[in-house]
C-alpha cells in the first residue's frame, strides 16, 4: 500500500464514520423501542436488593440470566451456577495459542481475547476486558523477553557506502541480492580484507527503539481521544465501526500478505537456484581438476603421442574453470571497487559513519530504555489519578470535576510533548546520518519533516481507531508500520514492545478495582507470558531459517479478521438481548449516585456483624 493509498484510508474509514452514524440517527429516530421493565439481578452481597449490572454487586460479578443472580466463582471451580473446569481448561488452550501467535504478529490479541472472554469463558463484557489487559500484558512482557534479546534480520551491515538503491531513494542495495551462498561468503570475506584493517560486521536491535520513542506516544495521544469520543457512541455504533474498520484493516493487510509472500518465494527460489548453480559447477571444477591429474601422469608415463589432445584438454579446462570461477571473480572486481572507493573515502567522514554504526548495534540503548519507562510511569500516573476504562479514579475525582480535565489535558501534553521530542531527534540524526553517506538499509525509515508529519497523523488517527473501538493499537499500526516499508521482524518486535507500555497499567487498574478475579488475572498473565515466550522463539526460529518474515503479515491478517468476526458476534449477541432496539447517543459525563452503588462485601459483612 502506497502512501497515496494510506492517504486515502482515513477518508474511506472518516466516510464510514459518518455513513454509520446517519444511519444511527435515522435508525434511532424511526425505532420504536419502548422503555420497559428494566432487568434487574438479585445480588447477594448486598443483601439480597436487585441490581441492573452485576458489576455493581462487589464480589459478585457473574451474571446467570436463568436464574436471575449474581454470583461468585474460582478458576476451575464448580459452582450451584454451573461447572467452569472445562471451561477454563479450554480456554487456557486458546489463551496460551493465541499468546504465541499475536505477539509473533506485534499484537496484543485483544480483539480475540474479549470476545472469547464472554462467549467461551462467561465474563461479563467489562471483566472480560480486563482478563483480556491482563492477557495482553503478560503476552507482551513474555514477547519483549525474547524481543529485547533478539538482532536484527542483517547482521551483516557494512561502513561502506553501498550502491544506492532505485526503489528506495537515500537507501543502498542489498549486498546479497542476486548472489548464492558461495558468492555471499566470498564477497563477505573481501569486504573483511579489504579497507584499513578496523573493518567489521554491524547489526542492531530487532526493536527499533528510535521509532517507538516518536510512534508510541503518538499513538497513545489518538487513543485518549479515542477513549473521549467512545463515551458519547453507544455499544452497537461503536462495535458496528469497529468491525467495518477492523474488517478494512484485514483486507490491506492481507494485500500485503500476498505480495510480500510473493517476493519471499521469489527470492527463495531464486537463492536455491543459486546455490544449486553454484553446486554444479563446483561438481564440475573437480571433475576437470582430476581429469587434468590423470592426463599429467599419462604425459609424464611416456604418453607423448597424444600432445595435442592433452593440449585441448588443458585449454577445455582452463575456459571452464575461467567460467566456473567467474562468481568468484565477480567478487574480486566487487572487492577491487570497493578499494577504489575507500581510496576516496574522507577518512572523518568513515569515522564519523563507524560511530553511528556502532551507536545504532547497542543491543540495550540505555537512555533509550529509561525514555520509554519514563513515558509509561507518566502516563501510569496520570491513569491512576484520572481512571477509564470502567475504573473509577485513585483520588475520587469524576468527570464533573475540573481536575478531571486537567488530567485529560496532561495526558496529551504529556505524550505530544514526548513525540515531539523524540520525532524532533529523529529527523536530527537521519540528517546527520545522510551528511556521512550512512548505509541506510532498504527497510529503514528516512526521517524527514514531511515523513514526520504524515506518519504522526496516520499514527494519531491508528491511535483514535484503537481507543474508539477498544483494542490494542498493535492491530492498527502494526499494518500503518508494513506500509512504512518497515521489515516485518522490527514492525511485530516495535509495536509488541509498545503495547506492553498501554496494557501494563490498564490490567493493574482492572484488577485493583475488583473488576476481574485476581486470580483469574494472573493465571492467565501467566498462561500468555509463558505461550508467548514458547510461540515467539519457535515462530522466529522459523522464519530466521526460511527467510519467509511474510508469515507475520499473513498471521497478522488472519488475527485482525478472527478480531471482526468476534465484534459482529457479539454485536448481534447484544442487539438479541436489547430486542433490537437500537439506543442513541450518550452523555459525556454521566456520575454514578451514592444511593445507586452497592456497598463492597467488606462493608457487608461489617454490618452483618455489627447490625448496631
Amino acid at each position: 500500500m502506497s502512501l497515496p493509498t494510506m492517504r486515502t484510508t482515513p477518508r474511506i474509514t472518516l466516510g464510514l464514520l459518518i455513513i454509520v452514524a446517519s444511519l444511527a440517527h435515522h435508525a434511532i429516530a424511526a425505532s420504536s423501542c419502548s422503555s420497559g421493565e428494566e432487568v434487574s439481578f438479585s445480588c447477594p452481597n448486598c443483601g439480597g436488593i436487585s441490581v441492573s449490572d452485576c458489576s455493581k454487586c462487589d464480589g459478585y460479578l457473574f451474571t446467570d440470566y436463568s436464574l436471575g443472580v449474581c454470583y461468585d466463582r474460582t478458576l476451575f471451580s464448580n459452582v450451584e451456577e454451573g461447572s467452569f473446569l472445562w471451561v477454563d481448561i479450554v480456554g487456557t488452550i486458546i489463551w496460551f495459542l493465541t499468546s504465541g501467535i499475536a505477539t509473533a504478529c506485534g499484537v496484543g490479541g485483544g480483539g480475540i481475547y474479549v470476545p472469547l472472554g464472554i462467549l467461551l469463558l462467561r465474563f461479563p463484557p467489562k471483566s472480560s476486558s480486563g482478563l483480556s489487559q491482563a492477557s495482553i500484558f503478560g503476552a507482551a512482557l513474555g514477547g519483549l523477553l525474547v524481543n529485547v534479546r533478539n538482532r536484527h534480520p542483517d547482521q551483516h551491515m557494512r561502513d561502506t557506502k553501498g550502491e544506492p538503491s532505485e526503489e528506495h531513494p537515500g537507501t543502498i542495495r542489498s549486498y546479497e541480492k542476486n548472489k548464492g551462498p558461495v558468492a555471499i561468503e566470498a564477497d563477505r570475506a573481501a569486504y573483511l580484507s579489504g579497507g584499513d584493517g578496523k573493518r567489521k560486521f554491524y547489526t542492531r536491535p530487532v526493536i527499533d527503539y528510535d521509532m517507538a520513542l516518536f510512534l508510541a506516544p503518538t499513538e497513545m495521544a489518538g487513543a485518549v481521544l479515542g477513549v473521549i469520543i467512545q463515551r458519547l457512541f453507544p455499544d452497537w455504533l461503536f462495535v458496528s465501526f469497529a468491525a467495518i474498520v477492523l474488517a478494512l484493516t484485514s483486507y490491506k493487510t492481507f494485500g500485503k500478505f500476498k505480495s510480500s509472500y510473493k517476493k519471499d518465494k521469489e527470492k527463495r527460489e531464486t537463492m536455491l537456484r543459486l546455490s544449486l548453480a553454484e553446486s554444479q559447477r563446483d561438481s564440475s571444477i573437480q571433475k576437470d581438476t582430476e581429469h587434468e591429474a590423470n592426463t599429467k601422469t599419462g604425459n609424464d608415463s611416456g604418453i607423448n603421442g597424444n600432445c595435442s589432445e592433452t593440449g585441448t584438454n588443458g585449454v577445455t579446462s582452463a575456459i571452464k574453470t575461467i567460467e566456473l570461477s567467474s562468481i568468484v571473480k565477480d567478487c574480486e572486481t566487487d572487492h577491487s571497487n570497493m578499494e577504489s572507493d575507500d581510496a576516496e573515502e574522507d577518512p572523518i567522514e568513515l569515522e564519523k559513519r563507524r560511530h553511528f554504526l556502532q551507536d545504532d548495534s547497542r543491543q540495550y540503548p540505555k537512555e533509550k530504555i529509561a525514555y520509554l519507562i519514563l513515558l509509561w510511569v507518566g502516563l501510569t500516573v496520570i491513569t491512576f489519578l484520572k481512571g477509564g476504562k470502567g475504573v473509577d479514579s485513585v483520588i475520587g475525582i469524576t468527570c464533573e470535576d475540573a481536575a478531571y480535565y486537567a488530567l485529560v489535558a496532561a495526558q496529551f501534553l504529556w505524550t505530544l510533548g514526548f513525540a515531539t521530542v523524540f520525532g524532533i531527534k529523529n529527523m536530527k540524526r537521519t540528517q546527520a546520518k545522510m551528511a556521512v553517506n550512512y548505509p541506510f538499509l532498504e527497510t529503514d525509515v528516512l526521517w524527514d519533516a514531511k515523513k514526520m508529519l504524515s506518519y504522526s497523523f496516520f499514527t494519531f488517527f491508528a491511535g483514535i481507531i484503537a481507543g474508539l473501538i477498544g483494542i490494542g493499537g498493535g492491530m492498527v499500526l502494526g499494518p500503518l508500520m508494513l506500509v512504512m516499508g518497515v521489515h516485518p521482524s522490527v514492525s511485530t518486535a516495535t509495536t509488541a514492545s509498545m503495547v506492553l507500555l498501554t496494557s501494563s497499567s490498564v490490567a493493574v487498574m482492572f484488577v485493583m478495582s475488583g473488576l476481574v478475579p485476581w486470580e483469574y488475572a494472573v493465571y492467565f498473565f501467566a498462561i500468555c507470558l509463558v505461550g508467548a515466550y514458547i510461540g515467539k522463539t519457535r515462530i522466529d526460529s522459523y522464519i530466521k531459517r526460511t527467510g519467509m518474515a511474510s508469515i507475520l503479515i499473513g498471521c497478522l491478517a488472519a488475527i485482525i479478521g478472527l478480531a471482526t468476526v468476534g465484534c459482529l458476534v457479539i454485536l448481534f449477541l447484544n442487539l438479541d438481548n436489547s430486542g433490537w432496539c437500537l439506543d442513541g447517543f450518550k452523555p459525556f459525563c454521566v456520575v454514578k449516585k451514592e444511593q445507586d452503588a452497592c456497598p463492597t462485601r467488606l462493608l457487608s459483612e461489617a454490618k452483618d456483624m455489627f447490625p448496631y
